[in-house]
């Protein structure tokens, strides 16, 4: 991220005013907290949310490739309000030529009801967002989440929300290209989020080894846990290798082959990091006054979210069964990028 402006400005405002009391915070009084509209306030003052639009339509005109510090400092400071998928959505909202709404957009997949409204199962951060953006069939729709029919999910800020026919009708159709699949814009939002989130935990559970005193000495200084420190460093940077893989390419449109490295092993390193990191800090680290479960909790939900690890690997296995060269061809076509962050 070195000469990176918009990641350091993602930074410095994240590290300020994204502290673990906001964030939970939020997370129990969902959008109507106070922290939350503060929270986002600062975000658009920072323009971080049009950073993907066009100039000529207030933004920055950057691509998917170059908002990956941003994103990666999201889940660095596990952002509870969903910037990442608010500024594609707003870039896929500008180039459909549809007004954009204020506050947080949300990506989800619907399905339309018995009824003909339409109802999304779970929508990631249903609870925070202002508007969701839902691909429906091959039609996707712009629909406001104030009035929809919300319902509870496992996770504090995710929600099932659900629009009655004449909501839908109301709601403005967004064209968007066909070929577009929303999983696959999902995850190449998460797989930076992930990769910065991991690293936050490594950082912070090899703080905790040199600090947690045993038998005399840090438990840093005993050699399994220098294994287990090794093995976490390792996950972590192949995850931030993969994910930039993911994020690169023009405009903000990303390549579905590289997706599928991406998420695939930004996944299984958030299994192995997250478990790694408990086992170093012990019991402590599932308390809930203690800050690391605010990560590992997110890396166990992204890991699912947008198809885990096996999903992108059946993705990757089928464009290597359908191509017709070597398999190292495939393997130049992900990793040939002409600039990687």
């Amino acid at each position: 991220m070195d000469n990176d402006l918009f990641a350091d400005a993602a930074r410095q405002m994240l590290a300020d005013q994204c502290t673990g009391a906001v964030v939970r915070a939020i997370e129990a009084g969902g959008r109507a907290a106070p922290e939350a509209a503060a929270l986002w306030a600062q975000l658009e003052a920072t323009g971080l949310a049009d950073a993907l639009l066009p100039e000529s339509q207030g933004g920055a005109g950057l691509a998917l490739s170059q908002v990956f510090g941003v994103l990666e400092q999201c889940g660095a400071h596990a952002l509870p309000l969903p910037l990442g998928e608010t500024m594609v959505a707003r870039a896929l909202l500008a180039a459909a030529g549809v007004d954009r709404p204020a506050g947080g957009i949300a990506l989800a997949r619907g399905e339309r009801t018995q009824e003909g409204g339409l109802r999304c199962a779970l929508v990631r951060g249903g609870r925070v967002a202002h508007a969701v953006l839902a691909q429906a069939g091959g039609a996707w729709h712009l629909l406001g989440v104030a009035g929809a029919q919300e319902a509870p999910q496992a996770l504090a800020l995710d929600a099932a929300l659900a629009w009655t026919p004449a909501q839908l009708q109301a709601a403005p159709a967004v064209a968007v290209d066909a070929a577009l699949d929303l999983r696959t814009l999902q995850a190449a939002v998460l797989a930076p989020q992930m990769a910065g989130a991991a690293m936050h935990v490594f950082q912070r559970t090899l703080q905790y080894a040199n600090e947690r005193q045993q038998f005399g000495r840090p438990i840093g200084k005993f050699q399994a846990i220098q294994h287990q420190l090794a093995v976490m460093s390792e996950h972590v940077s192949a995850a931030r290798m993969a994910a930039q893989l993911g994020c690169s390419g023009a405009g903000v449109r990303p390549d579905r082959l590289r997706v599928a490295t991406a998420k695939a092993r930004c996944s299984e390193a958030a299994l192995a990091v997250a478990e790694f990191a408990h086992a170093i800090h012990g019991a402590i680290g599932f308390t809930a006054e203690y800050d690391l479960q605010l990560f590992t909790r997110r890396l166990h939900a992204w890991r699912q979210a947008a198809g885990s690890e096996s999903y992108w690997h059946d993705v990757a296995g089928q464009a290597l069964l359908e191509h017709q060269g070597l398999t190292l061809d495939v393997v130049r076509r992900i990793t040939d990028v002409e600039s990687v962050l």
